[in-house]
C-alpha cells in the first residue's frame, strides 16, 4: 500500500465519521429507536463484509482487524434486536386484569 492510497483511505474514513456524527445528531429522540430497527440490515451486511475479509486476510494484523469488526459488527446486531424487541414490547396489549367476583 502506497502512501497515497493509504491518506486517501483516511481521508474517506474522517468524512465517513464526520458524515455519520452529523446524520445522527440530527435525529429527534422520538425516532432513534425505530431507526435503530432500519439499521439491523445495514450492521448485518457489515458482519457480512468482516466474515468475507477474515477468510481472506494473508496477515495476522488483518485477520486481527478483521476479528474485531465482526465482534462489533455482531453486537450491533444483537444490541439492535434486542432494543428493537423492548420498543415493539411497549406497544403490546396488556392482559386483561382478573375479577375475584363471581359473575351474577
Amino acid at each position: 500500500m502506497n502512501v497515497g492510497t493509504l491518506i486517501d483511505s483516511l481521508t474517506v474514513f474522517v468524512l465517513a465519521i464526520l458524515l455519520g456524527f452529523e446524520v445522527i445528531s440530527k435525529v429527534p429522540a422520538t425516532l432513534h429507536t425505530p431507526l435503530m430497527s432500519g439499521t439491523n440490515s445495514i450492521h448485518g451486511i457489515v458482519l457480512v463484509g468482516a466474515i468475507a475479509l477474515a477468510a481472506t486476510a494473508d496477515n495476522l494484523l488483518a485477520g486481527g482487524l478483521a476479528l474485531i469488526a465482526m465482534a462489533f459488527a455482531g453486537a450491533n446486531v444483537v444490541g439492535g434486536y434486542w432494543v428493537t424487541d423492548r420498543m415493539l414490547q411497549m406497544f403490546r396489549r396488556r392482559p386483561a386484569a382478573k375479577t375475584d367476583k363471581p359473575a351474577e
